[in-house]
């Protein structure tokens, strides 16, 4: 199926061939088309027809406001939208009032002329890594062949609606590793910014120390330019560094373990192919990496005790019958953390930050995304004990890098025999998103082999 790119779209737009109305058009289509009734909460049809008039007109007055003026997008339904309910993928959140403005960044968003078409389905209240939803469905992954595949959480729709060439552009939250793995599960490219990169404002929350916005996207072009039009420049302030100044390190623990075969032989395949294009890769002895899973493991888990915070009353209350089991499970977990669990926590956070990022300096660390590709859907349906310690697998290696502050992104480097996508992830300390882009625009054909 051919994938159209928002630079090809605003391409399209600002010359004339294409009619921001006609694009609408054509999403709606392409959404009866694919059929997939799990992937958005709902699609506001009008919303996006008012937005691409008014694109029309500044289009054709040669006024646009932003590089992607024009193009449509979707958003997780954690993100307030104007006039409607954010359901969190979650049905006690029903009777809640509509929202009476849009996010902080939905707004942003219009400012650039994005064509808000939708709100996407996700794992209830964004507390999981492989995206089942009880009551809304779960989106089909459109890669593979043989049984239903997971299309990975908690923004499950988001991935999804880019894989199935629905929308170039949709917007996620990354707690855990949100946005990274439905990305590498359905074969485009996720982008986790640092925290406090974009606001918070009109986002439900999980974890206030860990929740991160950004987009999905078929590639990191689409990316660097969603998030040029987002923070209001009319031109990128990233460009693609030059491949033999790229220096890479491969951690020596943690993340390099339990990988299936195909993960692992096109990892070191893109290695490989980096190496031959002049970029510097090494290995690097991290123990701080074993030492954050155990602490994570075996103290408190940060994401669990905030969220319990969150769902106090859902999760003491009738709502809580009404509520994914596996979501409520995951939550109450904390439930017997201690203060001193907590106090303990926090305080090794901010060491082990400080000692990875001095270890890691300038130096950009990679490892596979996931370490396995998307599983079948039924048996994590079926017994929650295979869910929970898959569930567990597939946020390893994205979640520590939340709790170590880091940002990310995760670019497709191939399949596996069954044709279920493989992610490549680059990360780096906190504030490092350029460096991170930069390098991920210089090596992502050779990423992707």
């Amino acid at each position: 199926m051919r994938k159209t790119s928002a630079v090809a779209l605003s391409s399209d737009l600002r010359s004339g061939r294409l009619d921001p109305l006609d694009l609408v058009d054509q999403v709606f289509s392409r959404i009866e088309e694919v059929g997939d009734k799990a992937i958005f909460t709902q699609t506001l049809r009008p919303r996006a027809e008012a937005e691409a008039r008014a694109a029309r007109e500044r289009l054709r007055s040669g006024n646009p406001v932003s590089l992607l003026d024009g193009v449509p997008v979707a958003w997780k339904d954690l993100f307030d939208l104007k006039g409607r309910v954010t359901t969190a993928g979650s049905v006690v959140l029903g009777s809640n009032p509509p929202a009476e403005q849009d996010a902080a960044l939905v707004s942003a968003g219009a400012r650039a002329g994005l064509i808000s078409v939708g709100a996407l389905n996700m794992t209830e209240f964004a507390f999981s890594g492989i995206g089942l939803n009880p009551h809304f469905g779960t989106p089909r992954n459109p890669n593979g062949t043989g049984p239903a595949r997971s299309p990975g959480g908690s923004s499950s729709a988001s991935g999804v609606v880019v894989a199935n060439d629905i929308v170039p552009i949709a917007f996620g939250t990354d707690t855990g590793g949100s946005i990274r793995i439905p990305a590498a599960f359905n074969g485009v490219v996720g982008y986790k910014t640092s925290t406090g990169h974009y606001p918070m404002a009109g986002v439900f929350p999980l974890s206030r120390s860990l929740d991160t916005l950004g987009p999905l996207a078929h590639s990191v072009e689409d990316c660097v330019l969603a998030d040029t039009v987002l923070r209001g420049l009319q031109a990128p302030d990233v460009h693609a560094a030059p491949v033999a100044a790229l220096d890479f390190v491969i951690p020596d623990a943690v993340m390099m373990d339990t990988l299936s075969p195909a993960v692992a032989a096109n990892f070191d395949a893109t290695v490989a192919r980096l190496e031959k294009a002049g970029a510097r890769v090494r290995r690097l002895a991290l123990p701080e990496l074993a030492e954050t899973l155990d602490l994570i493991t075996h103290r408190a888990v940060l994401v669990a005790i905030e969220a319990l915070d969150v769902h106090w009353d859902r999760i003491h209350g009738p709502d809580a019958a009404r509520m994914d089991a596996r979501v409520v499970r995951r939550i109450m977990n904390a439930a017997k953390t201690s203060a001193v669990d907590l106090t303990i926590l926090l305080r090794e956070r901010k060491r082990l930050i400080a000692a990875v990022a001095e270890k890691l300096g300038n130096a950009l660390l990679i490892c596979p995304t996931t370490p396995t590709v998307a599983m079948p859907i039924a048996p994590l349906e079926a017994d929650q004990e295979v869910f929970f310690r898959h569930n567990g697998l597939t946020l390893r290696n994205t979640s520590l890098g939340n709790f170590l502050d880091w940002c990310g992104l995760s670019i497709p480097n191939g399949f596996d025999t069954d044709q279920m996508p493989t992610g490549f992830m680059i990360s780096a300390p906190h504030g490092r998103d350029r460096a991170v882009l930069a390098a991920g625009l210089a090596i992502e054909e050779i990423v992707r082999g």
